[in-house]
């Protein structure tokens, strides 16, 4: 069930999340979580300062009601889940972007004012790393 991947800092996509609120899939029958991995994928490969953040997939992070979800998480830092985005390529460049500040953050932790405004409101949960709990 559990598949091994690098241990570095990450963006891990649902893969089957729904499109929107109120759409499974877009006309195409594609659903959300899968444009959005492509989009990460796109960005990703558009310009090197995002070499450092992997972009992974695995299927439901079970946030639902939260659709197009990512967990963004490195080691030793605090992690996040982030939703309701639009599967598109300004979504994923603020995923990403975030991310970039994310990774070169000492326990994960973002100053408000470096946050890219596409992920200003989508932060859904945050989750401390193995065998620390945040201050």
């Amino acid at each position: 069930m559990l598949k091994p991947v690098d241990d570095g800092p990450a963006i891990v996509a649902c893969n089957t999340c729904r499109h929107s609120k109120d759409a499974r899939e877009n006309g195409d029958g594609q659903r959300g979580g899968a444009q959005l991995v492509e989009q990460l994928r796109q960005v990703q490969a558009s310009h090197p300062r995002y070499a450092g953040i992997a972009v992974q997939e695995m299927a439901c992070l079970f946030a639902c009601a939260d659709f197009c979800t990512v967990h963004l998480r490195a080691p030793g830092r605090v992690g996040y889940v982030l939703g309701r985005f639009d599967p598109d390529e300004q979504a994923a460049t603020a995923i990403l972007d975030y991310a970039v500040h994310y990774a070169a953050s000492e326990h994960g932790r973002v100053p408000f004012g470096q946050w890219p405004q596409g992920v200003k409101g989508h932060f859904i949960t945050r989750t401390p790393p193995p065998g620390f709990v945040a201050e």
